[in-house]
């Protein structure tokens, strides 16, 4: 259920931000966020992340739209299993679909986050991926470090 809710969170939340943003600002138009160095500029991507690939949005969308469905297999062998994994799995999925209904409906991304850093210009769906690769990792490291501690648990033992 986690898995589900945060998956359908970010992909509302992500939407409703790009709505705002193709409604009420201009294409290249640059908003300060105070003196934080954030800022808001509105930018429409037709390629992949860095603006790769330009004009193949489509084609990204087609391979997002075959990342959710491999999260969903993994997910219904048992792969994905626990909070963290369950969240950063929703996370990544509600991403990929956010980003998707842009390349089918509108052929480009709406990106408007510029970060202090100034590496590029993302979106809330962008954002919620590297979280949820973020949680992901997390949750592998956890399943690991519970194998290893139930493998010296049982060697622990007596045996006999």
């Amino acid at each position: 259920m986690l898995f589900y809710f945060i998956a359908v969170l970010v992909t509302l939340v992500d939407q409703g931000t790009k709505i705002a943003v193709r409604m009420y600002m201009e294409v290249g138009e640059v908003v300060r966020l105070g003196d934080s160095g954030m800022q808001l500029q509105h930018y429409e991507n037709s390629g992949m992340a860095g603006s790769m690939f330009q004009g193949n949005a489509r084609l990204f969308g087609v391979i997002a739209v075959l990342f959710i469905a491999g999260m969903l297999y993994y997910r219904h062998k048992g792969e994905i299993r626990g909070f963290w994994m369950n969240a950063g799995a929703g996370f990544m999925v509600g991403g990929a679909l956010g980003n998707a209904i842009d390349r089918f409906v509108y052929a480009r991304v709406t990106d408007f986050l510029v970060f202090p850093s100034g590496r590029g210009i993302l979106n809330l769906a962008d954002v919620a991926i590297n979280i949820g690769v973020v949680m992901l990792i997390i949750g592998m490291l956890l399943r690991v470090y519970q194998g290893y501690r139930k493998k010296r648990m049982r060697n622990a033992l007596p045996k006999g």
